[in-house]
């Protein structure tokens, strides 16, 4: 589904990893694009890595034109009034509410009444980030999946005052962005996805620190099940497919032993507490060198690209797809 809606100027406030992919996501998709670097390390990083993103695009036949095409709409800087042409800016601060109030402030100071303002937050409640800013009707929560210009994955999260009718057009706007969104009506700490991930996190870490398996069994599990399945189907989808009774049996024997705990748990504080950030520094769950914490880093951008196109060949309304022409090829027949 396209909407065609005009091209509007982007703001980007925050190029770090996600800042920059959701920078080229926009650029591919034709956007004159304002990135806003609040940290000065990330000012001199950013295009180097946006042109990486935007050459390998190009290599596997996402954007259709050679980089120096789309960074022609590209201004990088550190000057937040760059953004008063924009219709739309994203913050992609950390997840520091006094931070993003200070950025908000920045960002409300120079843009347009009408313009749009939205975070890229994981979990703050979208009702109390726009407490922060001075017209809450028009603040909402675009939570983006990494690598953000390859995954159809988008959240477009209502807060209490958001007014839905710009909700609206984020979620027709976000179709050309090559996503296939949802719009969160009703605000929840950690949306949709991330409420579901983090009972698996939960979950799959209570399994190891209780010594029923280890973190390698874990993640084998995990990739040859529901990572041989969820691109396709989706959990209700899933238990359609496979029976829905077996579910409701397995329920109400199941539920009652899974992990309710709500402290964070001692496998991942111990490791955070030690300066372990997983394969940016070759120290989390899993024991690396060097050498394949960055061969990781490769390996997941080379299956993003991968699996990217293997979902493409399974868009949401298939099935859809495939009635109307089964019905196509009836019709026609008759009609001879």
């Amino acid at each position: 589904m396209k909407n065609k809606i005009a091209v509007v100027n982007i703001g980007v406030v925050g190029l770090g990893l996600m800042g920059c992919s959701i920078t080229t996501c926009l650029l591919i998709a034709g956007h004159r694009v304002i990135a806003v670097a609040p940290i000065p390390a990330d000012l001199l990083l950013a295009k180097k890595r946006i042109t990486a993103h935007l050459k390998r695009s190009f290599k596997e036949k996402l954007a259709k034109k050679l980089p120096e095409h789309y960074l022609k709409n590209l201004t990088i800087t550190e000057n937040y009034s760059a953004l008063k042409n924009c219709r739309l800016v994203i913050e992609c601060t950390i997840e520091s509410i006094n931070i993003k109030k200070s950025v908000y402030k920045k960002i409300e100071d120079v843009i347009s009444l009408n313009a749009l303002m939205t975070s890229n937050t994981s979990a703050i409640p979208i009702s109390l980030l726009q407490k922060q800013t001075t017209r809450p009707e028009r603040f909402f929560g675009l939570h983006w999946a990494e690598p953000s210009h390859t995954t159809r994955f988008l959240e477009i999260i209502c807060g209490d005052k958001s007014d839905i009718k710009k909700g609206e057009y984020l979620y027709k706007l976000s179709h050309n962005w090559g996503k296939e969104p949802t719009l969160v009506r009703k605000d929840i700490r950690g949306f949709i996805t991330n409420r579901i991930m983090y009972a698996a996190y939960r979950e799959a870490i209570s399994l190891v620190e209780n010594g029923y398996a280890t973190v390698e069994d874990v993640d084998r599990a995990c990739r040859n099940n529901a990572g041989y399945w969820m691109t396709l189907a989706g959990v209700f989808r899933w238990m359609d497919l496979t029976g829905v009774p077996a579910y409701h049996t397995v329920m109400k024997d199941l539920f009652p032993t899974l992990n309710n705990d709500t402290e964070v748990p001692k496998l991942i504080d111990d490791i955070v507490k030690k300066g372990g950030k997983g394969v940016a520094n070759a120290h989390g769950f899993h024991k690396y060198t060097p050498e394949e914490a960055k061969l990781w880093e490769e390996t997941f951008t080379d299956f993003s690209y991968d699996i990217r196109a293997l979902a493409l060949k399974y868009p949401e309304n298939i099935v859809k797809k495939k009635l109307a022409a089964a019905k196509k090829l009836r019709t026609a027949k008759k009609a001879k």
